[in-house]
């Protein structure tokens, strides 16, 4: 669910000046309270029809761009629904959050529903939708393709003495690119406007209390939710849950946490493939390799593709060591399923060849234009060009195999949105500041992996602390997210979904991941 000068602290203050964040107030209960918690703002009425597969159903729904001038500009938000199969047992809505952000919740009811439990697609209308500045719901726009693959080609796998000034120089043209073309649009596209959408779709579909499922960046949404409205939460699902308080007003810290988690399961999947040489490819040929020995090799691999990059037909970059290390660190989401075919593409990549030689494509510009700004709307970093240039080095220094690609490259994913969002270009309308505890609320559920890559078991621990009614569920395996790894974690997940059931507390899963 991620699927990286005068003038420049200038604007960096200016930035700063102009946030307007969405502070924890006194607040009636939440009966009192409108949809979206904001007076004047209408249900949205939801007019479903066949979206021309026979199975799911399609509507769209008007939102206020600005909660704080609910009647001016709407967004359009694309919605889909999966009917639930048995009418007579139906409990409700389970609304899914796709993670990212940037990822659709459009595009995920199929593959939820067809891989989920019978009974919850009997007894639930599974509903799945595009957020506000994602696909079909009015998408954030920053650099074209060619432009954004023009970024990736000035980024190294190593630290040099112009990393510093690069990364900041392509955050700033990324932050002009997104003001040009979507300017209008990023002050709202924070969580805290999210959860609103969320609750006014609650209210559409009739539901009087939310049933959520939520992984990753979507586990914040959720908490975000639970605190804006905790008496209508019915059942939430965390799947590897952000700590909030870190995510949003500790940025740094919750950034290096990332970084040494993937760094953490490549060296993991490292020491494996020297332990099974003759399951990892690219270890059969190192006498008795150890996991610093095949990092080497990764770095050399790495080295090569940066001095002599793959060009396409014009002679323009196409891959580079960069654009390799972006697609390395992803597959290690999926987990040791992977494991052994991970370690044959690492094999072709030595030839030049194979699936890790990855060009950036539209997709992934366009995922990581949300990405980065509806995290830099959620999130301010201190000021200041000295703390972003000691705050990059130290991870480049503790991390060195995976985090200088990110850390100096252009803005990407998650971790990589320090420069850019120091140097943001407009104001935080929408951003949420907690407290996160979402006293009054159901249990929430939340479900971390001690081997996640991406969002380290650490947060979902400080997540299920953080809530007033949290119950943390562990599966002590690897990749991102428990669901469709674990039929342990998973069966919890389902059961409390469908009837109110917690797992015991301190429970661990410890199962086999589940076939690919």
């Amino acid at each position: 669910m991620r699927f990286p000068r005068s003038s420049l602290a200038a604007a960096a203050v200016l930035v700063l000046l102009t946030a307007a964040p969405v502070h924890a107030t006194p607040r009636p209960s939440t009966a009192e309270l409108p949809a979206g918690g904001v007076p004047g703002v209408p249900v949205p009425t939801l007019a479903w029809s066949d979206c021309g597969d026979g199975v799911h159903q399609c509507t769209s729904a008007r939102v206020p761009l600005d909660y704080r001038r609910p009647d001016g500009t709407q967004l359009t938000l694309q919605l889909r629904r999966r009917p639930a199969a048995d009418p007579a047992t139906r409990i409700g809505t389970l609304f899914l959050y796709a993670g990212g952000p940037g990822s659709s919740g459009w595009d995920w009811v199929q593959s939820f529903a067809t891989s989920s439990s019978p009974e919850l697609r009997d007894r639930f209308d599974i509903v799945g939708f595009d957020p506000r500045g994602v696909h079909r719901s009015q998408p954030v726009t920053c650099l074209d393709g060619p432009a954004y693959r023009a970024q990736w080609a000035q980024a190294r796998t190593r630290p040099a003495p112009d990393s510093f000034g690069t990364a900041v120089r392509l955050a700033r043209e990324w932050n002009a690119a997104c003001r040009a073309h979507s300017g209008g649009l990023l002050p709202y596209l924070g969580t805290a406007s999210q959860a609103r959408d969320l609750d006014l779709l609650r209210a559409a579909v009739g539901d009087d209390k939310l049933t959520y499922f939520g992984g990753s960046y979507a586990s914040y949404v959720g908490t975000v939710y639970a605190d804006m409205f905790p008496q209508r939460t019915r059942a939430l699902v965390l799947d590897s849950g952000y700590d909030p308080r870190k995510y949003a007003d500790d940025p740094y810290a919750y950034d290096y946490g990332q970084y040494r988690a993937t760094e953490a399961a490549m060296y993991r999947f490292l020491g494996w493939c020297a332990a099974n040489p003759q399951q990892c490819a690219f270890a059969a040929d190192v006498p008795a390799p150890t996991a610093s020995d095949l990092a080497a090799k990764v770095h050399a691999v790495l080295d090569s593709l940066d001095a002599d990059p793959v060009r396409d037909a014009t002679g323009a970059v196409s891959v580079n060591g960069a654009t390799m290390l972006s697609e390395l660190t992803y597959r290690l989401n999926s987990g040791t399923r992977y494991w052994a075919t991970l370690g044959t593409n690492l094999d072709l990549a030595e030839s030049r060849t194979g699936p890790l030689l990855y060009t950036i494509s539209q997709s992934d510009t366009a995922f990581n234009a949300v990405n980065v700004a509806v995290e830099c709307a959620d999130r301010v970093y201190p000021r200041g060009l000295p703390e972003l240039r000691t705050r990059l080095a130290r991870a480049a220094a503790d991390f060195p195999l995976t985090a200088p690609g990110m850390a100096y490259g252009p803005p990407a994913y998650d971790q990589t949105h320090a420069p850019a969002c120091l140097q943001w270009p407009a104001a935080r309308h929408s951003r949420y500041t907690g407290s996160y505890r979402a006293r009054g609320s159901a249990p929430i559920l939340v479900v971390g992996n001690i081997g996640d890559p991406d969002t380290p078991y650490a947060d979902s621990v400080a997540l299920a602390h953080t809530l007033a009614h949290g119950r943390l569920l562990t599966w002590d395996g690897e990749g991102h997210t428990a669901r469709r790894k674990s039929a342990c974690a998973e069966a919890h997940m389902y059961e409390y979904l469908l009837r109110l059931t917690l797992p015991p507390a301190g429970t661990v899963c410890r199962d086999a991941p589940m076939p690919a």
